[in-house]
């Protein structure tokens, strides 16, 4: 395994302005540099190995062409009943998921793919949330649909949008749902000696408003390829 002689940049392989404003939170200084890759699932694939796979393909994507920078990416998918919701295509389609999702648990995979080509480094793993939904009503649905903020979120929701609020429980990592696992970003970054200066803990907005009881675990464990 390759070692650097000096600290490499990091470029953020996501247009997402949630995985934008969240690693901006840990204080770290990258750039932002969005992959295009073809993001259709392969036939049977589980949706925790899709999203891994996904991650892996936008981080590797953007690193064929950074080779000096470490490359972060991620992809976040929502599933119910085993069924993958991605983004809706208009507001009648976020409507519908919207409304098959109240009351009821899904799971959010968040694939984190963690690249450094100069120095031979990967690491590539999977965040797993389960989320309870708060019974909503349909006239809730149709004020939160008019905002247009669901059109651009896997499963229509942001669990950090206020007026709506749409989230009753999770089990697991607030942040995954929100798109980007920052304690697993923290410990990879930790290990390989680029350590953000700012801990999750200290900034990841269910920690600081609420405290985190997932935190020790998702700091522990680590798998480096």
């Amino acid at each position: 395994m390759g070692l650097r002689r000096s600290l490499p940049s990091i470029v953020l392989a996501s247009a997402s302005p949630r995985r934008r404003e969240l690693l901006a939170l840990m204080g770290i200084d990258f750039t932002v540099m969005p992959s295009d890759i073809n993001e259709a699932p392969l036939p049977g694939e589980l949706a925790a190995d899709m999203a891994k796979r996904l991650s892996v393909s936008k981080a590797s994507a953007v690193a064929g062409s950074r080779p000096e920078a470490l490359v972060i990416a991620a992809d976040t998918l929502v599933v119910l009943d085993g069924m993958v919701l991605g983004k809706p295509s208009d507001e009648a389609v976020a409507f519908e998921m919207l409304t098959r999702l109240a009351g009821r648990q899904h799971w959010v995979y968040s694939g984190l793919a963690v690249v450094d080509a100069g120095g031979s480094r990967r690491c590539e793993q999977v965040a797993a949330t389960l989320v309870t939904m708060r019974q909503y009503t349909a006239d809730e649905i149709w004020r939160y649909v008019a905002t247009g903020d669901p059109i651009d979120k896997a499963g229509a929701y942001a669990i950090q949008y206020p007026e709506f609020d749409p989230v009753a429980h999770i089990e697991g990592c607030y942040a995954n749902v929100m798109g980007l696992p920052m304690c697993h970003v923290y410990r990879v970054l930790d290990l390989w000696g680029v350590t953000p200066p700012v801990h999750p803990l200290h900034c990841c907005p269910q920690a600081v408003e609420k405290g985190c009881r997932w935190s020790a675990d998702s700091l522990s464990r680590l798998l480096v390829l």
